[in-house]
């Protein structure tokens, strides 16, 4: 039972409301701040943690990481208090419950608002795994919602407690030996102890499932580490959705972290199912699994098998054991069967340089022969050419695929909040390909002119295809008014994507394929050479800004004084570098906003500014001008436009008039 009461202080700029909850690390209160009233929830961490010298000195060297984690789909921790033995993290404070109150009341939610969900989550992650920050803990019980959850509501995900799992995983590991709730521990925990981007992904799908089917999939008699073992042996039970869908949320459950997609990847695959599956009603919840169909020969796991990933940090490898336990003797062998090589000649074996005249004879007979042999291949081949020539292509006509065929394509979401899927298939009889572009959008929308390569299935073909569209007017890409190259590419004028929304654009041309890895490699093709493109380092162009921004640079002067506004320029950032010469947006404000920021965030409206100076600014009711108010040394600028949503400026300094 705490001791705490309401309006005991915490730390110096927090004073305690109500106690709001309790968890496994600690109890969690509404607090207010002294100095503005400003409500938030903090996160008291039980006193063990606080007598932990390792713990409390992790706290303070990962608070700059945890405050600076900054996504609309995080909550954002405002502050970390350590004194004497209070340990707290102070965060927004989100009142719309938990997923595990929504599953609580609702048992299972409609595929397409559990993928909804899920896509707002990985959105999250996304941004947290760029900052190489791993949760360890996704589950219902860590994902808020802003507001009481009503159908079709969107951006109102907040996923919280990375700093619970970051600060006190080193605790966990001891006690327990596990990282996370059993239920959605990814299989590598298990086997090798430690948690990467991979495992969030996984858990994240094992959420997923749960929404779908009401329970977590490998739930079941057995203690906590049984249940946990079965995410290594064990397949999930199949639910009675459709295939497609069911095998988006098995590739999150992939047993090999190499196997699953990206936290990026997932957001876009949830998003474009999403819409497929509006009609599609919430499944009766499933129950307990007593019997589980186990892994066909699962792979042995070496626990150094994931220590060469890329995406590990250096809290990751440091968690790994230095000295190994001893197994014990395997219970059975590898066997190596390895090719038979040739066995070159042994070291000590004497070389005989000289040669007999019944040798050299035999040199020249088998060289005439050789000569022979080539001269009779070389005929042949003349022979066959000729009849090549004269019989036409006959054999092309062999080659081409009599079959319908279908490909799908889906590219990495960009800065802007742009994501690409491509369909396409082909029809045999009237040797035609028809793509399906899909265009989705997340927090920001998106418009302006879109560009598409589609190059001729005939590798060697010197004219590109004629290409005829539906759902949007498009001509042909011309370099010389773009600046950019693209060869056999298209202008697509006048897109129009709302916020977390989509359009599909259809293309059709003409072309035959001989099969189908031809005709997956034809769609990569077109999409690597659109994307190629696009970002291609050496085209200085503002053209397709939706598809080529990469970042925005918040530019202010380094000195100001206080009482004036303060001016801020906001720089676009291309593939060739950041274009000072045509800026995105000035403030104070004056006449229309650019084109390109209306392309990548609407209007003005998808422009805030906030700070960090402590009340040296005040910030205009429309977030759009700043005022330099008080003097200051250190001061920064944040900043968010459309989709990117962490702009920060270099530090700058408030000063009196001299």
């Amino acid at each position: 039972m705490s001791t705490l009461q309401p309006g005991d202080a915490l730390g110096a700029s927090y004073r305690l409301v109500k106690h709001i909850g309790s968890g496994a690390a600690g109890d969690v209160w509404l607090a207010e701040s002294t100095r503005d009233d400003a409500t938030y929830a903090a996160k008291i961490l039980k006193s063990e943690h606080a007598n932990d010298a390792d713990i409390v000195e992790r706290f303070i060297r990962e608070r700059s990481v945890l405050i600076g984690l900054r996504h609309p789909s995080i909550v954002a921790v405002r502050d970390l208090v350590v004194e004497g033995a209070t340990l707290a993290i102070v965060m927004d404070y989100i009142a719309g419950g938990t997923l595990r109150d929504l599953l609580a009341a609702q048992k299972t939610l409609p595929a397409a608002e559990a993928l909804t969900l899920t896509a707002q989550i990985f959105d999250g992650l996304t941004e947290a795994h760029r900052l190489q920050v791993i949760h360890r803990d996704i589950k219902p019980d860590n994902v808020l919602l802003s507001e009481p959850w009503e159908p079709g509501q969107t951006e109102t995900v907040r996923v919280t407690d990375f700093g619970i799992a970051s600060v006190v995983s080193a605790r966990q590991r001891q006690t327990s030996g596990m990282l996370g709730t059993p239920q959605y521990m990814a299989p590598e925990i298990i086997s090798h102890g430690h948690s990467t981007a991979a495992a969030d992904v996984y858990s994240t799908g094992v959420l997923l499932y749960e929404l779908l089917s009401g329970r977590t999939p490998f739930d079941g008699p057995g203690t906590d580490f049984t249940i946990a073992y079965r995410h290594v042996t064990a397949l999930p039970p199949q639910l009675d959705i459709p295939r497609e869908l069911w095998r988006a949320v098995n590739d999150l459950l992939a047993k090999d972290p190499r196997d699953r997609p990206s936290a990026a990847e997932a957001a876009a695959t949830m998003r474009r199912l999403a819409p497929k599956y509006l009609d599609l009603a919430a499944l009766t919840p499933a129950p307990v699994t007593e019997d589980f169909v186990e892994v066909e020969r699962p792979r042995t796991m070496l626990r150094s098998d994931l220590l060469h990933e890329t995406n590990l940090t250096n809290d990751v490898e440091s968690s790994v054991a230095q000295h190994a336990p001893e197994l014990g003797p395997a219970p059975q062998h590898t066997v190596l069967r390895p090719m038979p090589v040739a066995r070159p000649a042994e070291p000590d074996e004497p070389v005989n340089h000289e040669t007999s005249a019944d040798e050299q004879l035999s040199w020249f007979t088998k060289k005439n022969i050789l000569l022979g042999v080539s001269g009779l291949v070389l005929l042949v081949a003349l022979v066959v050419g000729g009849i090549w020539l004269f019989t036409g292509n006959a054999a092309d006509a062999q080659t081409t695929s009599d079959t319908a065929l279908q490909a799908s394509q889906q590219d990495q979401p960009l800065p802007t909040g742009l994501s690409v899927s491509r369909q396409a298939t082909y029809d045999p009889d009237a040797e035609q390909i028809t793509v399906e572009i899909t265009y989705s959008t997340q927090r920001a929308p998106l418009s302006g002119q879109f560009l598409e390569v589609l190059p001729a299935t005939d590798a060697e073909a010197d004219a590109c295809p004629a290409v005829s569209w539906e759902g949007v007017s498009a001509k042909h890409h011309q370099s010389s008014n773009s600046g950019i190259r693209a060869d056999c590419g298209w202008q697509l004028d006048g897109v129009e994507i709302p916020a977390n929304d989509q359009l599909t654009v259809t293309a059709t041309l003409p072309g035959s394929v001989a099969d189908q890895q031809e005709f997956d490699a034809w769609l990569d093709a077109a999409a690597e050479a659109t994307n190629a493109a696009l970002q291609d380092p050496e085209a200085s162009s503002t053209a397709y800004p939706a598809q080529r921004l990469v970042d925005i640079r918040v530019e202010t002067p380094s000195r100001t004084v206080s009482q004036t506004p303060l001016p801020i320029t906001l720089i676009p950032v291309w593939p060739s570098g950041p274009d000072e010469l045509n800026p995105l947006y000035q403030s104070p404000a004056s006449g229309s906003p650019s084109q390109m920021l209306q392309n990548i965030a609407g209007d003005e409206s998808g422009v805030r500014f906030s700070d960090n100076c402590s009340g040296a600014v005040a910030i205009s009711s429309d977030g759009l001008t700043v005022t330099a108010l008080s003097v200051t040394s250190e001061c920064s600028i944040h900043a968010s436009v459309g989709n990117f949503t962490s702009l920060q400026s270099s530090p700058l300094s408030i000063t009196t008039r001299d």
